[in-house]
């Protein structure tokens, strides 16, 4: 799938250098072709990894695809430089009257917090309300998972008594939905979290259907009735290092932290980690693009 993006955005090369096909604003102008409209709003500190992983996460299908990358103004980025943001971000206020065919809402590293605290927390709540009118359908990551689950449905997080951290087995629990398609019985997906949204707490709500969950990490993929609000409880985008950073980042600042589990071959830093979720993280992705985003809006040629 062709990814639309700015001629000069840094991840850019990357991606080609991986054969996925990223096309200019030129390119993309001259061609006879509806695009879908993504909305990325990008919470994460080191935006450009994420800018990266999602964006290779959305290459798999046939589709064009223009991201338009969001940001917060109540909060200032101290990871990413503010060159960076200027350039290629939009704030919420230039993009409010716009409309999307899907929007993707990350994870952030303030789930010990309670969402109140959170400085920007009264600005996300304008961000997950306007969505409802002004998109086809909106993917919650992790923490923003957590966060939409609490401002829609009332359900709160848990501070869990262990971190759970590394690689998690899954299974589908409802195969009849689109949105897992594909996959197979059993699947592993990386996390990386000291909160959890409680099984029963989403199975009790009527208006929520769990898709796959795992013993050890819990629920991992749920959505709402209409399709329209989709709550991934883990990291799938991640690419094979990221743990293997977050982990020896830790180390070196002394925390506490155990080894993620099911990454390293035997247990050892030293190994290289197995790349075990990639397959299924592009086909979640995948099915997102086409059945609930490019097939379900609207569109007049």
């Amino acid at each position: 799938m062709p990814i639309r993006v700015q001629n000069d955005l840094p991840v850019k090369e990357i991606l080609e250098s991986e054969n996925i096909f990223v096309m200019d604003e030129y390119r993309a102008a001259h061609q006879d072709i509806r695009p879908i409209r993504i909305g990325l709003l990008n919470l994460m500190p080191l935006k450009e990894d994420t800018e990266l992983q999602i964006l290779r996460s959305m290459s798999n299908t046939p589709l064009q695809v223009d991201v338009v990358f969001v940001n917060v103004s109540s909060h200032v980025a101290k990871n990413t430089s503010t060159s960076h943001i200027n350039k290629f971000y939009e704030p919420f206020d230039a993009i409010r009257d716009q409309k999307f065919d899907g929007f993707i809402i990350t994870g952030a590293p303030v789930e010990q917090m309670p969402f109140e605290e959170v400085d920007y927390w009264e600005e996300l709540k304008e961000i997950m309300e306007w969505t409802k009118n002004h998109v086809t359908s909106t993917l919650h990551l992790c923490w923003g998972a957590q966060a939409g689950l609490y401002y829609h449905y009332g359900i709160n997080k848990v501070q869990l008594p262990e971190k759970i951290f590394g690689i998690y087995r899954h299974r589908v629990r409802n195969r009849k939905v689109p949105l897992v398609r594909g996959f197979d019985d059993v699947f592993f997906a990386p996390h990386s979290r000291h909160t959890t949204v409680p099984r029963e707490a989403i199975e009790a709500d009527q208006r929520l259907t769990v898709l796959a969950s795992s013993e050890q990490a819990g629920v991992f993929l749920c959505m709402n009735e209409e399709n329209r609000q989709i709550f991934v409880m883990g990291h799938p985008e991640y690419d094979r290092i990221t743990l293997d950073k977050e982990y020896k980042r830790d180390l070196a600042k002394g925390l506490d932290i155990k080894m993620p589990v099911n990454y390293y071959p035997d247990d050892d830093p030293e190994n290289k980690p197995l790349l075990s979720w990639r397959s299924h993280a592009n086909n979640l992705y995948t099915n997102w693009l086409n059945y609930y985003v490019y097939q379900a809006t609207p569109y007049e040629l």
